[in-house]
């Protein structure tokens, strides 16, 4: 025998979940009341109007929603925001310091290392991560672990070079 719920059994169950979800972003605390569904990414886009970080494919294929979740580089578009809670966020706009941009985004302007821009907080969010890691040592190693964050218009070889050029602290084998 089949077991179905009738109609009356859907309608009771509750559709959606809430919680109060605390999500340190750049430094700064948000408390926030969330569909325990809501990703990371809607969480800072639509509830915290920090829009820098981008939606591109919203399946984890493209790295445009790139943030740091205590320091590692994350996929804000898998990530649940309750996932989020307790542990400290980082953007795009908190990247840069009260002197300026962060040397990977001036390597970035310095080596034009983006066209249409839609990928270059996720680009720069990686590389931050990247350099943090020690993954640097040859252009090989840069693509290979820049390899999660695309970009449409191909400035591949110019964000390589910006890279090599913030990872060397801009020394003389930084240029393409």
């Amino acid at each position: 025998m089949r077991d179905v719920a009738s109609k009356r059994d859907v309608e009771e169950r509750p559709v959606v979940t809430e919680r109060v979800v605390t999500l340190t972003v750049n430094g700064r605390s948000y408390t926030l009341r969330l569909d325990t569904r809501v990703t990371l990414l809607d969480a800072l886009r639509d509830r915290l109007g920090l829009v820098g970080t981008k939606k591109g494919c919203d399946q984890g294929a493209c790295g445009a929603c790139t943030v740091h979740l205590d320091g590692r580089r994350v996929l804000s578009c898998l990530t649940l925001a309750a996932q989020a809670e307790d542990r400290a966020i980082t953007t795009i706009e908190g990247v840069s310091g009260a002197d300026g941009p962060h040397p990977v985004q001036q390597a970035f302007m310095d080596h034009d290392g983006f066209q249409c821009g839609f990928c270059t907080p996720g680009q720069i969010m990686s590389a931050v991560a990247l350099m943090a890691e020690g993954r640097t040592g040859s252009d090989e190693e840069i693509r290979e672990f820049m390899s999660g964050n695309l970009c449409r218009c191909g400035a591949y070889p110019n964000i390589v070079a910006a890279i090599r050029e913030a990872a060397s602290g801009g020394g003389p084998d930084a240029r393409l």
